[in-house]
């Protein structure tokens, strides 16, 4: 079996490739993405927990090459200690466990606000309607984006991942740019405006923070803006559609939580393993290792698969049954250490109250059609549409 992730039926239903993968070839050369896929459980926890041997060094610029919107400044998760540390200490303080918990009642107004849109008509798409434009408010509402300027960085965002997949169609990538030009355009203008009219804002917060008297450039805010503005978007638009599908093909789990509103944080780590938002990360091997006794050369690249390590048998009983009662908290979605998922809190909060009142404040829905649409990324996997109705 080819396993090749730039082909679109591969992202369509990468589980079987996974699945081979683990059995006969745990650590498989691509040569279309001119890397080591990794796929089982222990060998990808290996990677993460070992970040001095699997470096983040120009992963993320080197592979979105010539359509890096920010060519000038490596990515925050390009970084290793120290440069890393430093920039990550800064951020972290926009998300800490208290700052996000108290962002809970606006995310409840906000999903409370986009679900009322929907009574009363036929049928509605829970990516365009709601899934998507939930995150896009919260993550723009955090950083300081003007509302009249949120559905262009949905756009901005959603062309910087198109760019992973490597397109190679002059036109599309000729509009990848634009978009993105569009987008530096728009964050040097706020940038600049903060500095002179700051507000209670991460912008604001990005441009005046300072750390052992070291300041961040505004290219390296505008990197930092971009990162956050993806991650914090794409992860949570994924994993509630991601959750409501799962739940959707699984009518006996769907009735387990219908009976008991309490499982729905167990029913976020059970999606987050059996069909993760996020697939696939990259790293370079920084010197000779060896992995299911394959030797990986250093300099190589190395794409870890905690999409399919979530899914390895030898880990998890029966691991591709969806088991809303398994609570797995050691899946591997979000990372592990230094390059943890700096938006996972977020993302876990927004999805469980907008399940919350998607599944439990609203009339019981059901799919309108068998056909959806997935996302364009390489490495995030989720519903772009996903046509439903009330049922009643």
């Amino acid at each position: 079996m080819n396993y090749n992730p730039l082909l679109p039926e591969v992202r369509a239903n990468p589980y079987p490739y996974y699945a081979y993968l683990r059995e006969h070839a745990p650590v498989y050369w691509v040569e279309s993405m001119q890397c080591w896929a990794v796929s089982r459980y222990a060998d990808v926890d290996y990677i993460v927990r070992n970040p001095q041997i699997f470096s983040s060094a120009d992963v993320m610029g080197g592979f979105l090459g010539d359509l890096n919107p920010v060519p000038e400044v490596p990515w925050m998760i390009d970084l290793n200690p120290p440069a890393h540390t430093k920039i990550r200490k800064l951020v972290n303080k926009a998300f800490t466990p208290r700052l996000v918990a108290a962002l809970e009642t606006r995310i409840r107004e906000i999903s409370t606000q986009l679900l009322s849109r929907l009574r009363g008509r036929a049928e509605f798409d829970l990516v365009h309607d709601f899934s998507m434009p939930l995150p896009v408010i919260v993550i723009s509402e955090i950083l300081g984006v003007d509302p009249e300027y949120r559905e262009d960085f949905k756009r901005w965002s959603d062309a910087t991942i198109r760019s992973s997949v490597r397109p190679t169609d002059e036109g599309e990538r000729a509009e990848i740019r634009r978009e993105t030009k569009a987008m530096r355009d728009y964050l040097e203008h706020i940038i600049a405006q903060r500095r002179t009219e700051p507000r209670e804002d991460l912008i604001t917060r990005l441009v005046q923070a300072e750390e052992d008297q070291q300041t961040l450039s505004a290219l390296e805010v505008i990197a930092l803006v971009i990162l956050i503005l993806i991650a914090g978007n794409e992860t949570t638009t994924n994993l509630i559609g991601n959750t409501v599908l799962a739940l959707l093909n699984h009518p006996a789990e769907f009735a387990k939580l219908r009976a008991d509103r309490a499982l729905v944080p167990q029913l976020i780590e059970e999606v987050l393993r059996y069909d993760g938002p996020v697939q696939g990360i990259f790293r370079v091997a920084v010197q000779d290792v060896e992995l299911a006794g394959t030797s990986i050369p250093a300099g190589a690249g190395v794409f870890y698969l905690n999409g399919s390590a979530n899914r390895d048998e030898r880990k998890y009983a029966d691991p591709d049954r969806f088991n809303v009662l398994r609570n797995p908290r050691d899946h591997l979605a979000f990372g592990y250490g230094i390059h943890y998922c700096l938006g996972a809190q977020l993302a876990r909060v927004e999805a469980k109250v907008a399940l919350d009142a998607l599944l439990f404040e609203q009339p019981p829905f059901v799919r309108t059609s068998e056909e959806f649409t997935r996302g364009d990324g390489l490495a995030v996997r989720g519903p772009k549409t996903l046509p439903l109705r009330f049922a009643a």
